[in-house]
């Protein structure tokens, strides 16, 4: 089976903070880390770079790899974002000088512009060095076109329920409605399934499948669930999940996923989700 549920945030966490559940949300402020986003806003590579840790080095993680300070700043001052967004989701103190740390943000290149917004997700570790806190180690998303949850908590998939029930009934409700049914076959441990649901219920992409979709996903457990279905439905599993069809109101197959357009989610922008969804939405009556 072929699934692309690798580095998340939720490993973030782990690898830092040793489990979510112990961490608080807190005050979404921290002086130190509300001196590092005017660093970041005003491209000012010299005080960014001072709030990196010396000794011992600054140790960044990435997807690509592992970064040093100067890496890391090139990094961000590479997305030259003029409006910064920053949400302390979880923070903790495990001694008095750390301050652990889980940040969701938004980066846009203009202070009114929501164009080509970016999201970044990352867990970091401030040390008290003398009389400044400094940023010792982080473990940060790439930047990325959809939000990235920061972890697969969340139940999309539900293992128990009758999948061939929950078509029908969806095919029944959109012929009822002149909507069509988009099948998302998935599993909740799989993160590329978390962002593509969190994008399903942006603003503007929840504006086009409201009216014209019903949803309904379909659990495949470790792949070995309702294989049937994604047989039926002509989305082959060695592709990788999520794997999406879409129906018309009468349950006739539209459009089958057959080559794993949408396991990397993550990689994609709200731009192609919403031109998948206005191609394949029921023509105005």
């Amino acid at each position: 089976m072929k699934a692309k549920c690798g580095f998340f945030v939720g490993n973030v966490v782990l690898i830092f903070f040793g489990a979510v559940a112990g961490l608080s949300a807190q005050s979404n402020s921290f002086p130190p880390l509300d001196q590092w986003k005017m660093a970041v806003s005003n491209h000012d590579a010299a005080t960014l770079k001072s709030l990196y840790s010396t000794n011992p080095a600054a140790r960044i993680s990435t997807p690509k790899g592992d970064l040093d300070a100067d890496g890391d700043v090139a990094f961000w001052l590479g997305l030259k974002a003029r409006k910064l967004k920053i949400d302390i989701a979880q923070a903790a103190s495990p001694e008095p000088d750390l301050k652990q740390l889980v940040l969701q943000m938004e980066i846009s290149p203009s202070e009114s512009s929501t164009d080509r917004v970016l999201y970044v997700s990352a867990g970091e570790v401030w040390q008290h060095q003398g009389d400044q806190w400094r940023l010792i180690a982080a473990n940060r998303s790439d930047a990325a076109r959809l939000e990235q949850p920061l972890s697969v908590s969340k139940d999309i998939y539900s293992p128990g329920k009758d999948a061939h029930a929950e078509i029908k009934e969806a095919i029944a409700a959109a012929s009822k409605q002149h909507k069509r049914v988009i099948i998302v076959f998935g599993a909740n441990w799989c993160y590329d399934c978390h962002v593509l649901d969190a994008a399903f219920h942006r603003p503007d992409l929840a504006a086009v499948i409201t009216p014209n979709y019903e949803v309904v996903h379909i659990d495949i457990g470790r792949g070995d669930k309702n294989q049937d279905l994604m047989e039926q439905y002509q989305v082959p599993m060695k592709k990788g999940i999520p794997g999406l069809a879409v129906l018309d109101a009468d349950g006739k197959l539209l459009y089958s996923q057959q080559h794993g357009e949408f396991e990397n989610a993550r990689a994609m922008g709200p731009e192609d989700l919403l031109a998948f969804l206005n191609k394949w939405k029921p023509p105005a009556r």
